[in-house]
């Protein structure tokens, strides 16, 4: 039922894309409107989650650790897995954040002879960290659409990412890894049954529509044309908040219509959906903080103040009851 319904919300996207393309009366609510809610929904609710997470009390540590904490000299602590300093804590987070370290070190559990066996699967983290490199080098190639003048570092990365030059246009390596990762990622929740079971809409979706917005930007690229100089006009306008002609709309082709209607649903999305983990691994205290829970006395600020009843004045309370019904007391007078 999940794959079923993210399919049928990707049509729907798709089609609201292409007819604010051929309808011009349209364009002006897809390509003018609807930009400025997208981005005023994925600022604001990013903010809120961000802030969310910030005033979340995290009274002790509640690290996640796969390594050998610190504790007595002559055991080997292993300060990336178990960190028990800030610097320790830096350098699991940059692993983690850039390589997907945890990540790296899945494994997979299968039934080989009535018997459970554990093996290496590198698949799962090679495509995902693929598909995340991808789109940041995608993203940051996009700006030379934004900007005016273009920043240094896009011609960098075109050039980088383009060094395999086959024919023209070139082909960049990311648009053909984006491709590839998303469809293993996509394939993967349909054919591995532990994976599908688990799998809900929210995880289906945002694979389909980022699939939908890649797919649409290499055909523009690749094989269907399309006004690049207008496509700059228009995102400049954008972010400029300055006024779009009908005569700019109109020179949109429908194909960047469906591609820009994807990319404005992502942002809506975004800050309501498991894709915000962009902001929450770095707020998470099972990754950002130390464990040094052996060298420092955590207390709770937010403990209340209880009375306390020790046993002695317990004793002293029910001496004479506790003597009448046979239980040893510490004090017999």
């Amino acid at each position: 039922m999940g794959i079923q319904l993210s399919l049928l919300v990707t049509v729907v996207i798709l089609l609201a894309g292409w007819v604010s393309g051929v309808l011009p009366f349209l364009k002006f609510i897809f390509g003018v409107i609807l930009p400025y809610v997208a981005l005023a929904v994925f600022a604001i609710g990013l903010v809120i989650r961000v802030l969310r997470w910030a005033r979340s009390p995290v009274p002790f540590r509640i690290t996640t650790t796969c390594g050998q904490e610190k504790s007595l000299p002559w055991i080997k602590q292993n300060k990336l897995d178990n960190p028990s300093s800030a610097l320790g804590t830096l350098g699991r987070m940059a692993l983690e954040v850039l390589f997907f370290r945890s990540l790296f070190r899945n494994t997979k559990a299968s039934l080989k002879d009535d018997r459970l066996v554990y093996s290496v699967d590198k698949w799962l983290w090679f495509f995902s960290l693929a598909f995340h490199w991808s789109f940041l080098i995608i993203f940051l190639r996009h700006f030379r659409f934004f900007t005016e003048p273009i920043p240094f570092f896009v011609g960098f990365l075109q050039d980088i990412d383009g060094f395999f030059q086959v024919g023209l246009p070139i082909i960049y390596i990311t648009d053909v890894a984006i491709l590839v990762a998303l469809t293993y990622l996509f394939l993967r929740r349909i054919f591995n049954a532990k994976v599908r079971i688990v799998s809900l809409p929210s995880d289906y979706f945002p694979l389909l529509l980022i699939l939908g917005i890649a797919v649409t930007g290499v055909l523009m690229r690749y094989f269907l044309k399309t006004d690049l100089v207008a496509v700059k006009e228009f995102a400049v306008s954008i972010l400029s908040f300055q006024p779009i002609s009908s005569e700019l709309l109109n020179k949109l082709s429908p194909l960047f219509m469906i591609h820009f209607t994807f990319v404005c649903t992502l942002l809506i999305y975004f800050p309501m959906s498991k894709l915000v983990h962009l902001g929450g691994i770095f707020m998470s205290p099972t990754r950002n903080l130390a464990n040094n829970n052996r060298m420092k006395r955590h207390i709770n600020p937010w403990n209340p103040v209880v009375a306390v009843h020790t046993y002695e004045e317990y004793e002293d309370e029910f001496r004479d009851k506790m003597k009448a019904a046979g239980i040893p007391v510490e004090k017999e007078e």
